[in-house]
């Protein structure tokens, strides 16, 4: 009985903490594609379309391939928001960076392998490849093979030459990589340190990936700075979760 009143709790405000999830990061992104916060209404109302679209594809396609791996393996897992994580989430993004902390996952179980936690934390960062492939895959299509991801033109002016469909392809193109990018990082309790507990292959390959279609589209410096500043916002993430731990 007691594990079923524990379902029952976690499921029953599930889509609503993922609706409310979404909606502050998409808002959140929005922010910092704007200019943070001296953005104007204008460039808000602009990027918000586009951010919610690439938040709901990269964020909640995540969090709902963690939580069905976890059921496969017959664990509890439902969304559970975190009010005081978009409220950091939210005055991160006036300031220009984002420590995207909505929400998360939860799961409930004592039998997990390595193996199984291992994989339950892949399904998140795996789904981002997805997402990006299928995007990429719609740029094809839709703009012939000339089509260039431009992600670095997302935070200047060139943006706005581009048609409002390619631009929600290059924000959703970003956003899914980031959320890949910064899980994978081998931090407690991002989804990379569990993976890497896991099997160091996997996690090596699956890194060298998203490092290899990083570079290939936004340049070694900038992916070497990126890496720098994702690795403080990951220990910050840590120190806030209250666990710092490598690996």
């Amino acid at each position: 009985m007691g594990m079923y009143i524990r379902e029952h709790d976690l499921l029953k405000n599930e889509i609503k903490d993922m609706v409310i999830a979404d909606l502050a990061l998409a808002f959140a992104f929005s922010v910092i594609f704007a200019g943070g916060i001296g953005s104007n209404i204008g460039s808000l109302v602009y990027f918000f379309p586009m951010a919610l679209i690439a938040v709901s594809f990269s964020f909640i396609l995540h969090e709902y391939m963690h939580k069905r791996v976890a059921q496969r393996y017959g664990a509890i897992a439902a969304f559970k928001r975190s009010d005081i994580g978009i409220l950091i989430t939210l005055v991160t993004s006036m300031f220009g960076f984002l420590l995207g902390l909505p929400g998360a996952t939860v799961i409930y179980t004592s039998t997990f392998t390595k193996k199984e936690e291992g994989l339950v934390s892949l399904a998140g960062p795996l789904t981002n490849f997805i997402v990006f492939a299928t995007f990429f895959a719609i740029g094809l299509a839709v703009f012939g093979a000339s089509f260039i991801p431009h992600i670095g033109d997302i935070f200047n002016s060139n943006l706005l030459s581009s048609s409002y469909l390619e631009n929600i392809i290059n924000v959703t193109l970003l956003v899914s990589l980031i959320l890949a990018f910064f899980n994978m990082l081998p931090i407690y309790p991002l989804d990379g340190s569990k993976v890497f507990r896991w099997n160091k292959t996997v996690y090596a390959v699956t890194v060298i990936m998203i490092f290899i279609i990083l570079a290939s589209i936004i340049g070694i410096s900038a992916l070497l700075a990126s890496f720098a500043f994702m690795l403080i916002i990951a220990l910050l993430f840590s120190f806030a979760y209250g666990n710092i731990r490598l690996f």
